[in-house]
Parts: structure tokens; C-alpha cells; sequence
């Protein structure tokens, strides 16, 4: 009776091990391409499960509208010989007498190193008295001070220059070479220029992002876009504040790929199939090529174009289903835009749990032998 009962030790406990298996499931890395379909507004769920083509591809091939306003494009480049509130002069005035009204004995030349500008626009000038300089030009502001002093001592010369001071300066902060205040001056009068005055970016071109701050109005460019397109490249204002930062954009990528993670965009536009080789490229010994979705929350207006409809409102979940496997599988892949939040995850091929089955089943029966020899001794 004995010998009877370990007889059949070893087919009850693989009986044990496949009801096991099967009440308790195998692990996998996420849901398969069934679930997924069952999760459908036909069936148990409220997503709408939509195959890639051509006409979902344009549909959905929206990227970030960035750009600056008219008023930005529109408005002339500052003059650089012209004063403003806060900007600071240098004067020097020569005069032909020995003992002059503002030089010392010995000398025919007087130096003022710095006269700023003040908030209502004047500037103070010894034996000239006030004058207004906001709004002229150096040669106007010597013109005027020649005048008043003419009067007082014999033919007067006055030099007067423009120095950077704080009358038109904008701000750069971000990810440039140095932050800080700049003077608007000649040569930094643009966008570009005044970045370049500030040492550059230090972050990679293709995403990079410039946004300028002008009182209550905001505009944001890509970097890139400076460049190609002139008309991006704006005249600064006095207060402008210019900041340069990376693009914020992101998917997740999750299942069967080379990589699960919160990947960050490395370009203006991502497609699904650089988003796939950007996280390693599908796992060789488990991916489904038939089985690569995008989860993603959709607008009303992009859903009802690429449902055909024109009743949906508000946001809908919209599942995109490409199949690499098909004629033109790697074409739409090529075409299709992932966007910010996107989810991208691929299914496990239905051999790899095939595979999980026979080597839990195979443990198990491991198992069993173990236990049966140890029985026997």
C-alpha cells in the first residue's frame, strides 16, 4: 500500500501544479492584447480602441503651436544713440581758457564719468543746469550743453557718450552660458545677439526653448527656430526678461521594450517609431510586434475626426493601435506623432506566456521529483 501510494505521488502533485497555474495565473508584464481590447467602449470599457492609417496619422499629428505675437515680430529695432529713463552718460568737456568753469587749474578738459539719466528723463550738468536727454540723441544732449555753457565760458567743447547703465537692460536667465542684466546696446539689439552677449545656450539645440517675457504679454520659440526663421528674431525692449529652458515633454514607455520608463522628448517632433527606439527598441525575446498601443487622452475635436463623428465632448481615451508586422506597419510607426503624456507600451508575443506555463508547470514537476526522492530515502 506503501509502494502504491508514491506510485502515484508524482502525476497528483502535476495535477496540483496545473490547477495551480491556472486559478492563480502567470505573471506578466502588464495587460495582453485581449484585455486591452476588452477594455473598449464595445465591450466592457470606455476607451476607443483605433487602428493606425493614414488618415489617423493626420489627424493626430498635432505638435506645439510655439511662435511669438504680431506686437513681438512688429515692433522696430531700438535706435542705439537714443536716451532713456536710467541710461548713464559720460561727458567731457573741454574748455579754452586756463582757468575754466569746471576744470581745475592746468588742465582744459573736465571728465564726468557717469550721469545717469533720471525717471522723469533729465540729467544734471554744472553751470548748464537741467537738461532733458530722454528721447534725444548724444549729439542732441552736446548740442544743447555747448549752448547753455557757450554763454559762460569762450567756445566750448563737450563730448557725450552713451554708457550701459539700467535705462535699457533686459534680464537672461536659464540655461545660458551667464545669467545676469545686459544693456541693450548696438550690437545685442536682438533676440539672438543679446542670447550670444550671454554666452549662449548650454543646452541641446533641438530642445531648447526661448521664452520672452514683455510686461503682461509672454511669446516661446524653439531655439532652432530662431534661426531658421528671421522674422523669430525680434528687437528687445527695455525690461524684457528672456528665459531658456528645456522642453518639458515626456512619454512613459511600459511592457515589452527595451526599457520602462518616463522618457523625455529628444526632438520638436517624436515619432512612435523613434519613441520605440529611443527606449532600446522592442525586447527580442518577448515583444509582440502586432501588439504596440498608445494610450492617450484626446481632445473632442481630434476625437471626432478620427472617429468620424461630431458628437463626442470633452476629453476622450483614445487607444492607437500599430501593428509593425503589417505592409506599411513600419511606415505608419514612421508617421505617427507621439505627444506629450503619451502612454507607448507593447504586449508579450502569446508564446512568451506559453513559455512562462511550461517552465512554472516543468518547476513544479522539479519540484515534485524532489519531494517524491526525498520520500524514497
Amino acid at each position: 500500500m506503501i509502494f502504491n501510494g508514491f506510485r502515484w505521488a508524482r502525476p497528483i502533485a502535476m495535477i496540483a501544479a496545473l490547477a495551480v497555474v491556472s486559478s492563480c495565473g502567470l505573471p506578466q508584464v502588464g495587460p495582453n492584447k485581449r484585455q486591452i481590447y476588452n477594455g473598449s467602449v464595445q465591450q466592457e470599457g470606455d476607451a476607443f480602441i483605433v487602428s493606425v492609417n493614414d488618415r489617423v496619422t493626420r489627424a493626430t499629428a498635432i505638435t506645439p503651436a510655439l511662435g511669438f505675437s504680431t506686437a513681438f515680430k512688429n515692433a522696430g529695432t531700438l535706435g542705439s544713440d537714443t536716451i532713456r529713463p536710467g541710461d548713464v552718460l559720460g561727458l567731457t568737456v573741454w574748455e579754452n581758457v586756463d582757468d575754466g568753469l569746471l576744470s581745475d587749474t592746468g588742465t582744459s578738459a573736465t571728465i564726468l564719468e557717469e550721469v545717469q539719466v533720471d525717471g522723469a528723463g533729465f540729467i544734471f550738468v554744472p553751470y548748464a543746469g537741467r537738461i532733458r536727454a530722454a528721447g534725444n540723441t548724444p549729439d542732441a544732449i552736446r548740442r544743447i550743453i555747448t549752448t547753455k555753457l557757450a554763454d559762460q565760458t569762450p567756445d566750448p567743447q563737450v563730448q557725450v557718450r552713451r554708457v550701459a547703465g539700467d535705462g535699457s537692460t533686459v534680464s537672461l536667465v536659464g540655461s545660458i552660458g551667464g545669467q545676469g542684466v545686459f544693456a541693450i546696446e548696438r550690437p545685442t539689439r536682438t533676440l539672438s545677439t543679446m542670447l550670444a552677449r550671454a554666452g549662449g545656450i548650454t543646452i541641446q539645440p533641438e530642445i531648447a526653448q526661448v521664452t520672452v517675457i514683455r510686461g503682461k504679454e509672454r511669446g516661446k520659440i524653439w531655439f532652432q527656430d530662431l534661426y531658421d526663421h528671421p522674422e523669430l528674431d525680434i528687437a528687445l525692449r527695455a525690461g524684457d526678461r528672456i528665459l531658456v529652458e528645456e522642453d518639458t515633454r515626456a512619454f512613459t514607455a511600459l511592457g515589452a521594450t527595451g526599457g520602462q520608463a518616463r522618457v523625455p522628448f529628444e526632438s520638436q517632433n517624436l515619432s512612435a517609431l523613434e519613441a520605440i527606439a529611443q527606449v532600446g527598441g522592442l525586447s527580442a525575446a518577448s515583444a509582440d510586434p502586432t501588439g504596440i498601443f498608445v494610450f492617450r487622452n484626446e481632445p473632442a475635436e481630434v476625437a471626432n475626426i478620427v472617429m468620424g463623428r461630431d458628437d463626442l465632448q470633452g476629453a476622450q481615451r483614445l487607444v492607437y493601435v500599430l501593428d509593425l508586422t503589417q505592409p506599411n506597419g513600419m511606415f505608419m510607426a514612421r508617421d505617427f506623432v507621439i505627444r506629450d503624456s503619451d502612454t507607448l507600451y507593447v504586449t508579450e508575443a502569446p508564446f512568451t506566456q506559453w513559455n512562462k506555463a511550461i517552465s512554472a508547470l516543468t518547476g513544479s514537476a522539479s519540484s515534485v521529483n524532489a519531494l517524491s526522492s526525498l520520500a524514497g530515502n
